[in-house]
């Protein structure tokens, strides 16, 4: 497929690509709606097997943060990037220099962030040749890393699922079956340990799954296993299309709700999951949390005040699940439309000369 046919897929938008010969830096930077404000989204740096991999899953990651802005009534539009990790040795802190050089030349079109395979470090890095990245240290003004508040929000959200389905308003004793616990699962299952529900985990990173059994009490179970585990709630917090054709049909839960992007292999397996009798928590109005906390950057970091915004995803994803049911719709349709309400408010109110 072509690059503009790709674009037409994803509704897009622009694609912006850059290749620095002397850090080795391939980068992509993909805007996809910037109607609302400046494009906001992390910088995800892990190895990809060609272009059009990479290609493809910036302009996924970049849709989804459209929509993610739109339903939590951020005032941004949705951008991603991705570097091309490279297979030989390299300066890292040359790469992300050259990168910054990259986000600084669009000119705060796009702001980047925090995002699989980068660090505060790499964001500081950034921010020593431009202004537009958020997600720096606190004593720099930053809010610092953003897994505790993304993981808050997936528990808020957990919480609303829990009590549209189950009619509970705890999750104490309930079973919550979480895959990857990279940064934003390790902090999910604190915050879940906390509340009391039993825990059972899978990683690629067998010495993460043993620090989630040693800290937090957690059952580990081999990779392949973690989809067909009993349990109340499936929480997959690790990269994308984890629900798919072969996944879906092991599951043994009631709610599937968790922190990774693009969740769905294809829409498809949304309504797979409603006819399952399966509740979905939309990803991107689900994880929510660190976009949210670090969108408080852009004007002076307020910590209180990002962590109530926060704490609302919990109203969201009540209503994504009221009005699905009401609709007999699946849960991922009715998230796109709200987003897509409060893009059209938006932009109709800016359309409106001031009387």
């Amino acid at each position: 497929m072509g690059v503009f046919d790709l674009l037409a897929k994803y509704d897009y938008g622009e694609l912006h690509l850059c290749r620095d010969p002397a850090s080795g830096l391939q980068a992509i930077v993909a805007i996809h709606d910037s109607r609302l404000g400046p494009a906001l989204g992390g910088c995800r740096f892990i190895h990809y097997d060609s272009e059009e991999e990479a290609i493809v899953d910036a302009l996924r990651l970049a849709r989804g943060m459209t929509f993610k802005a739109a339903i939590t009534g951020l005032p941004l539009g949705g951008g991603k990037s991705v570097i091309i990790r490279p297979r030989s040795e390299f300066d890292r802190s040359a790469l992300f220099r050259a990168f910054g050089k990259f986000v600084g030349d669009l000119g705060g079109h796009y702001i980047t962030a925090e995002d699989s395979g980068t660090s505060i470090e790499d964001m500081e890095v950034i921010r020593s040749v431009t202004p537009h990245v958020t997600g720096v240290k606190p004593e720099r003004g930053g809010s610092g890393d953003p897994s505790p508040f993304t993981a808050l929000g997936v528990r808020r959200g957990i919480e609303a699922c829990v009590k549209f389905v189950l009619g509970r308003d705890s999750i104490e004793g309930l079973e919550v079956a979480v895959q990857g616990i990279g940064h934003v699962g390790y902090h999910l299952c604190k915050e879940l340990n906390a509340l009391g529900a039993r825990l059972t985990v899978a990683d690629v990173d067998p010495l993460k799954a043993a620090r989630a059994e040693r800290e937090f009490g957690a059952q580990v179970v081999a990779l392949d296993g973690i989809f067909s585990t009993e349990c109340d709630v499936l929480a997959p917090c690790a990269l994308g299309s984890a629900l798919n054709d072969t996944t879906i049909s092991q599951l043994r839960c009631k709610i599937v709700a968790g922190a990774a992007n693009n969740q769905l292999a294809e829409p498809r397996h949304g309504d797979d999951l409603m006819q399952r009798g399966i509740l979905y928590a939309p990803d991107y109005a689900i994880n929510a949390g660190g976009l949210i906390n670090v969108a408080t950057e852009i004007e002076g970091y307020d910590a209180e005040k990002s962590r109530a915004q926060v704490m609302r995803i919990y109203d969201t994803i009540l209503e994504i699940a009221d009005r699905a049911a009401k609709a007999m719709k699946p849960t991922y349709l009715i998230a796109d439309t709200m987003a897509q309400e409060r893009l059209a408010r938006a932009v109709l109110r800016s359309s409106v000369p001031p009387s």
